[in-house]
């Protein structure tokens, strides 16, 4: 086991513990799903939270031979921290360090004339070629170059291809709706996505890999593997929706545990008023417990009222308001010790909630509930070790 942000024999104040054997597991069960297509796993924003320099290793352990990152910035931090594997970088502002990545070896995705221009003339620079991969925008309405643009990219990067500045090496997109079962919009994005690829096929460019498959795609959608998947969430264990299932019916396992150390529990009346604004006032002579993390910690103010807690083994309701650096449970008459685990989220094994059980409770998506967990909170690892 390693700890960051912590001293290893202090009492951690919360910890967010981070199971990589579980890790390596997701990715062999999603490297079983991807019909034979290769795996990047994105660890994109410190891996949704996890620690990308750790998930990066272990996803690599298990046989993901791609990481993907939105940043530049972050697909250098991994070459740095010693990680060759293929990777690719796709979200680009103008004056971005493309000479870097370029002799990091890094594939950079393009979606417009402006970031082609930048890139050869960093190659140029750099006297090495860039390995780029176009990206379609083929319904999704964000990055990607939209199909009446494409012709004129394809063509910008064939002749970059061929002055020897730039290697294209994939043709990707990516979905607006892949986790809605059934919504018209996945067979019009991938119809979009085959005719594109095969406009920029038939002009000549000869891809190593062509992509679309997100996380709710790489779990149901086996028509969308091509030579590639792009799991995000489901690499921690975490179901992109409910309506896709739950992570156990695609044998994943969640891979982080959010747990706090009781810093308080102490009796009150009935009546009594329970943290800003009072929005709860306890029914009845009652047992209040502190839980010593906030939104400045990540736990959302949105739970107030609502997010669920195990403490001394059942589940317990944040009572009043979130606060910046703690928030209060109604432990209803138990006396658990000061310094008694709470469980926040995790795999559930223990009957304590899980991620999506936040997500439910906040009205919002379980990738946010683990990704804005901050850097306050030390990250636990366990299983570091590959077994066998």
């Amino acid at each position: 086991m390693s700890e960051t942000g912590a001293v290893p024999t202090a009492p951690l104040r919360a910890r967010a513990e981070i199971d990589l054997g579980a890790l390596r597991a997701n990715v062999r069960a999603l490297r079983a799903r991807a019909s034979g297509a290769a795996v990047m796993a994105v660890v994109k924003s410190d891996a949704y939270g996890h620690g990308a320099v750790p998930c990066a290793r272990a996803a690599v352990e298990a046989g993901a031979t791609w990481l993907g990152t939105a940043t530049p910035e972050e697909a250098l931090a991994l070459r740095a921290a010693g990680l060759d594997t293929r990777m690719l970088c796709w979200l680009w502002v103008p004056g971005g360090p493309w000479r870097q990545a370029i002799e990091a070896g890094i594939d950079v995705s393009l979606s417009g004339m402006w970031a082609l221009r930048e890139v050869t003339e960093a190659a140029r620079s750099a006297g090495t070629p860039a390995r780029v991969q176009l990206k379609a925008d083929t319904g999704l309405g964000r990055n990607g170059c939209q199909p009446a643009d494409w012709p004129e990219l394809v063509a910008g990067a064939l002749r970059a291809e061929a002055e020897g500045l730039v290697r294209v090496t994939g043709l990707w997109s990516h979905f607006a709706c892949a986790d809605e079962p059934g919504h018209p919009s996945i067979a019009a994005q991938l119809t979009r996505f085959r005719e594109m690829v095969a406009y920029a096929e038939q002009q000549g460019v000869r891809p190593e890999v062509r992509h679309i498959a997100n996380s709710p795609a790489t779990l149901a959608l086996p028509e969308t593997h091509f030579d590639l998947v792009r799991p995000g969430i489901a690499t921690y264990g975490v179901s992109p929706s409910p309506e896709i299932g739950t992570p156990a019916d695609f044998g994943l396992r969640p891979v982080m545990t959010l747990s706090a150390s009781l810093a308080l529990v102490k009796h009150v009346p009935a009546g009594h008023g329970v943290s800003y604004g009072h929005h709860y006032v306890t029914p009845g002579a009652t047992t209040l417990g502190l839980v010593p993390v906030g939104y400045a910690d990540g736990v959302p103010r949105h739970a107030s009222g609502t997010g669920p807690v195990l403490v001394d083994g059942k589940w317990r309701t944040v009572a009043g308001r979130v606060a910046m650096d703690q928030f209060v449970v109604d432990l209803g008459g138990d006396e658990p010790p000061v310094g008694a685990e709470a469980v926040l989220f995790g795999p559930g094994d223990r009957g304590e909630p899980t991620a999506e059980d936040w997500a439910q409770a906040c009205g919002t998506i379980a990738y946010e509930i683990v990704t804005r967990i901050g850097t306050r909170v030390p990250r636990v690892y366990v299983n570091g070790e590959q077994a066998g």
